[in-house]
């Protein structure tokens, strides 16, 4: 029951977020009533991905050695900083066209790194593809890109700095639901 769980809510996730590229007209006759229905979806697919992975079966498939806790820490650094604002006001990554989605990238690699088990590879391999699939439809939709205006490097330090103190808080969490993050 846990995978077919874990499938459902990867599959409405990736629904949920093609919808607007792939049927553009069925979503826009939605009018503003459709961003409540994608959001609602959204969490529903969470809900079903946060179940099916913690009802799955532990499958083993490999065994990280220890040091790639270090990888996936910075990595997840990385991703959070790819997910703040820094992609539209600051300067660092002012020419990325998809920091968000960039930092989505980051954050499945670093999860599929540390985490051996079936379930975990079919959840963050699952995301780290709709990433790859939302880049390449966005990019198709519109090929025509120009980075706003850049922003400054102040505004990259106070990302950073958010970053770290978001992960810590990220990490703490992690660690009270039974999955300590900076070692045991």
């Amino acid at each position: 029951m846990g995978f077919t769980l874990l499938i459902l809510g990867l599959a409405l996730w990736w629904a949920a977020h093609l919808f607007k590229r792939l049927a553009p007209a069925r979503r826009a006759a939605m009018g503003n009533a459709g961003k409540g229905v994608v959001a609602l979806l959204l969490v529903l697919a969470v809900v079903l991905m946060v179940i099916g992975f913690r009802a799955a079966p532990f499958i083993a498939v490999w065994t990280p050695p220890a040091f790639m806790i270090h990888i996936n820490n910075l990595l997840v650094l990385i991703a959070i900083f790819l997910l703040s604002p820094a992609g539209k006001r600051g300067r660092i990554l002012h020419g990325v066209r998809h920091p968000m989605l960039g930092g989505i990238h980051a954050w499945s690699v670093a999860h599929l790194l540390v985490n051996g088990d079936l379930a975990s590879i079919v959840l963050f391999g699952g995301i780290f593809l709709w990433a790859l699939v939302e880049m390449k439809v966005i990019n198709r939709a519109e090929p025509a890109w120009t980075p706003g205006p850049a922003g400054t490097y102040a505004k990259d330090v106070m990302f950073l700095v958010a970053s770290i103190v978001l992960m810590g808080i990220i990490g703490y969490i992690h660690g009270l639901l039974g999955y300590p993050v900076f070692g045991s």
